[in-house]
């Protein structure tokens, strides 16, 4: 059985890079994840996590993520990714991700939006939110990037 986490912080990030996947591992870098072996996940805070926005885990390690992120390869165009985390008063939270052809007010937006139908849905009371976003013009290869690592 695997350990469930117990902290995890939010982070966001956009760079350039010669091609896609240096343009995707710069942006990780920018978010101070890139020496990290990311586990995507889906969305679901577990109970009782504490928030720790200064948190450092050892290079390498296996780490259950959620994240969006966008790669464009046409100049000029504004690209944006942005995680948000909706809390409970009492139990477990949700992890929203978004990534789009935009700039980050609107992908803020759409994070607030998901957050509250995730919640209505589950029937439950939006106590808070935290959000990381970023936005990005391409210049010749851009990313951008945001994640909300787990760690134990």
């Amino acid at each position: 059985m695997l350990p469930t986490p117990k902290k995890f912080f939010i982070t966001a990030g956009s760079a350039e890079g010669k091609n896609h996947l240096n343009a995707f591992d710069n942006a990780l870098m920018e978010a101070k994840i890139g020496n990290l072996n990311l586990m995507r996940v889906s969305s679901i805070l577990p109970p009782g996590v504490e928030y720790c926005p200064q948190m450092e885990i050892p290079p390498g390690s296996l780490v259950p993520t959620a994240y969006g992120y966008i790669i464009s390869d046409v100049p000029g165009e504004m690209i944006s990714a942005a995680v948000g985390v909706g809390f409970s008063k009492d139990t477990f939270g949700v992890i929203m991700e978004f990534s789009g052809r935009c700039g980050k007010d609107q992908a803020e937006k759409a994070i607030k939006s998901m957050l509250e139908e995730a919640f209505a849905t589950r029937g439950m009371e939006l106590a808070g939110i935290k959000m990381a976003s970023t936005e990005h013009q391409v210049e010749t290869i851009g990313c951008a990037l945001a994640a909300v690592p787990l760690w134990y």
